[in-house]
């Protein structure tokens, strides 16, 4: 059985440790739900209106795919619980604060924000503060 990861909110906006990825990414939807051979999407997820990939801007554009809100993506390196109660709005709080738009993704183990990519700089600066 896995480890289901940390929920003390304090330890949680401590240990975020952001990590800037490189290159852009886009947010593309497929209503047919086939996604496109030889991509390899960050995202994937099921909505009834269709298939929503994260994905690079430029396997996007390779695969004739029209991509939405070009972003950084920035994975937080803390395991979060599923069950932390604070930790995203504590984010997303600061984050709007400064100005940064932002797009959440909870996976397993991390957690991983999609910010504009002229402001990625900032928004670390941002989640680093948050350590206090």
């Amino acid at each position: 059985m896995p480890v289901t990861g940390e929920t003390d909110l304090r330890r949680l906006l401590a240990g975020l440790d952001p990590l800037l990825h490189d290159g852009e990414y886009v947010f593309v939807t497929l209503p047919d739900r086939e996604t496109p051979p030889g991509t390899r999407p960050v995202f994937v997820f099921e909505e009834d209106e269709g298939r929503t990939l994260v994905l690079t801007r430029a396997e996007a554009e390779e695969a004739g795919l029209d991509g939405v809100f070009p972003s950084a993506w920035i994975t937080l390196r803390i395991h979060s619980s599923l069950e932390a109660v604070g930790m995203m709005a504590a984010i997303t709080t600061a984050l709007a604060e400064a100005g940064i738009s932002c797009n959440t993704v909870a996976a397993f183990y991390h957690d991983h924000l999609f910010v504009p990519p002229d402001r990625a700089r900032d928004a670390v600066g941002v989640l680093r503060s948050l350590a206090g």
